[in-house]
Order: structure tokens, then C-alpha cells, then sequence
């Protein structure tokens, strides 16, 4: 009796198992679904009303029931004021930085919505998050802030964690780049590095067959046998390619000592600004607050979505780009 009791347990615990995952993956799918359905979309936020709503819930916290009116009141008074004055715009922009640049595709939709409406005098904000990551990705990324420049619009850079390598190839464009006193700042330079299982494969026996038609088609290989001239071939491009990053920083930011800057090395804010990598020490958050009474800051932000067959090729894209070292900026 007890080992039947026992068998049916273990049944009916496999069963609520089965069917938990089962209601799991079926909730998963709709919301899927449901996220793969929504239309991408423009978002425009007035950083204006969300920064003095946070101030004026505080002042109403602490002031007494008749203050409190006043300032509702006067807050009316302020928007009436306001219908139909011009007053400078500033589009604010966020880039969030990964190896594969990948917040790229929303920023060039930012920068097109952003060059339809800007007029003589509108101002770019962009807060920029970004370690680096593969060369062709965040060259594209720097094009979409070229755009803003070639229109004539000034463009502000704010760095509050880290703009090096990629980030920084984009961060140079900019007329004015603020950096926080420890923000990570420069690293121009490019590095490769791939794992090589060669000799490993050989001690169990096993052949990698690798057929090219072009001299260097391949070179350096996880698998592959790496002579010399493969090395050299890679270090040749390494340098080209570095070589054109000096390029792009010197083109906008011809001040630099490129002989002490372009060394792969990275500095915190204060340090950057002493170097001439930066032009000011300072968050995104100084910025917005200090032109908040005298122009509309306006949150421009582009919502994408992916489907998770993109997402997971995206994920698995990655891994291999940080298994294989493609060369980096």
C-alpha cells in the first residue's frame, strides 16, 4: 500500500511538472506574440515636465496646504505663459552601447526624426554609453552623429560611465564632449585576439581541413595552422585600421596629441580633460537641469522590436564575436 501510495505521488508531481512547463511556454509565446504585434513607434517625452514634476512633488511634500496652491497656481500661470513662445529646442538622445553597437538601428531612426524638424538654433544632447566594440558597427554608429554635424546642428556628448574605444570613435564627433571626474575615457586603439585549438585537436587525433582561394581569405584561425606570415597579415590590418581611427579623431579633434593619446590607454574624466580628450567635467544631469528654464528639452526615443528568432541570432552573434576577437576599436 505504502509503495503504491509513493508511485502515485511521484505520478502526480511529474504531472504538475508537465503541466507548469507547458502553462509556462504558453504564457511565454502570447507575450511574445504580443510584443512581436506592436508597431515600432517614436517616442517624444518633454524632459521639462518630468523634471519639475519630480521637483514640485518634493516642494509640495514640504510645504505647508496654502503654499502649495500658490504653486499650482503659478505652475498654470508658467504653462499660459508659454502657449505660442519659440523657445530654443534641445533633442535629447540616448545610445546604450554593447559590442555589436547594436542600439545603433534606433539611433539612426532618432537622428532622421531629429534632421526632419531641426531649425537654426536646435541643439543634439546625446548621452552616451559605450565600451567598444566591433569596428564596422560603431563606425556606422559614428555616421549617424556625422549626419547631425554635416546639418550644421550643434552636438553635445555627455559621458557619465564610459565612452572608450567605439564609444570614443563616436564620442569625437561631437562639438563638446562633458564627461563625468571618473568617467572611463579614450582607449583608441584596436585589438584582436583569437583562441587557437590547433595543437589540442592534433594530440586527439583530429584534422581541421581548411581550403581558401586568395592568399590571406584567412588567416589567423581557432583551428586553422597560424604561421608567421598570418600573424604579420593581421597586424597589418590591425594597424590600417588603427590608423583610420586616428584619422576620424584628428578630423574632428584636431587639438589632440594623437602620439600621446592614440596608445590604446584609457583615463578617467579628470585626467581626459587635461589630456584634451574631453572639453568639460560634468553628468548629463548638470546639463539637462541647466537648461531647463531657458529651452524645451524634448526625450527623443525610438521603440524597435525584435522578434526572438533576431534576438537569439543577435545573442549568438556576440558570443562568437567575443569568442572570435574580431578587431576592435
Amino acid at each position: 500500500m505504502t509503495e503504491a501510495l509513493l508511485d502515485y505521488t511521484l505520478f502526480l508531481a511529474k504531472t504538475f511538472t508537465l503541466v507548469a512547463a507547458v502553462a509556462f511556454l504558453a504564457v511565454v509565446l502570447v507575450n511574445l506574440s504580443r510584443r512581436t504585434r506592436e508597431a515600432e513607434s517614436l517616442r517624444v517625452i518633454s524632459l521639462n515636465a518630468r523634471l519639475r514634476q519630480a521637483a514640485d512633488g518634493l516642494r509640495q511634500a514640504l510645504l505647508s496646504k496654502e503654499a502649495r496652491k500658490r504653486l499650482v497656481k503659478q505652475r498654470k500661470q508658467e504653462a499660459k505663459a508659454a502657449e505660442g513662445r519659440k523657445r530654443q529646442r534641445v533633442f535629447v538622445l540616448d545610445f546604450r552601447g554593447d559590442i555589436r553597437a547594436s542600439a545603433t538601428a534606433s539611433l539612426r531612426e532618432e537622428v532622421s526624426a531629429v534632421l526632419a524638424v531641426a531649425e537654426a538654433g536646435d541643439e543634439v544632447l546625446l548621452r552616451l554609453e559605450n565600451a567598444g566594440g566591433l569596428v564596422h558597427e560603431h563606425g556606422l554608429a559614428a555616421s549617424q552623429l556625422v549626419r547631425i554635424k554635416e546639418r550644421g546642428i550643434p552636438l553635445t556628448v555627455a559621458v557619465d560611465k564610459v565612452s572608450a574605444s567605439g564609444g570614443y570613435l563616436m564620442a569625437c564627433v561631437a562639438d563638446r564632449i562633458v564627461a563625468a571626474p571618473f568617467a572611463i575615457v579614450g582607449s583608441i586603439g584596436v585589438l584582436a585576439q583569437v583562441p587557437n585549438f590547433r595543437r589540442l585537436l592534433d594530440e586527439r587525433g583530429v584534422t581541421v581541413e581548411q581550403v581558401k582561394a586568395g592568399r590571406y581569405k584567412r588567416t589567423v584561425s581557432m583551428f586553422g595552422e597560424v604561421t608567421e606570415e598570418d600573424r604579420a597579415k593581421l597586424r597589418e590590418e590591425l594597424e590600417d585600421i588603427h590608423a583610420l581611427f586616428q584619422a576620424m579623431v584628428e578630423k574632428y579633434r584636431p587639438a589632440l596629441d594623437l602620439g600621446r593619446v592614440a596608445t590604446g590607454e584609457y583615463w578617467y574624466g579628470t585626467r581626459a580633460l587635461e589630456l584634451g580628450l574631453v572639453d568639460a567635467l560634468g553628468t548629463s544631469d548638470d546639463l539637462l537641469t541647466a537648461r531647463l528654464e531657458e529651452a524645451d528639452l524634448w526625450k527623443v526615443e525610438w521603440r524597435g522590436h525584435r522578434r526572438l528568432v533576431e534576438k537569439l541570432a543577435a545573442a549568438m552573434e556576440e558570443g562568437r564575436a567575443r569568442l572570435m576577437g574580431r578587431s576592435w576599436p
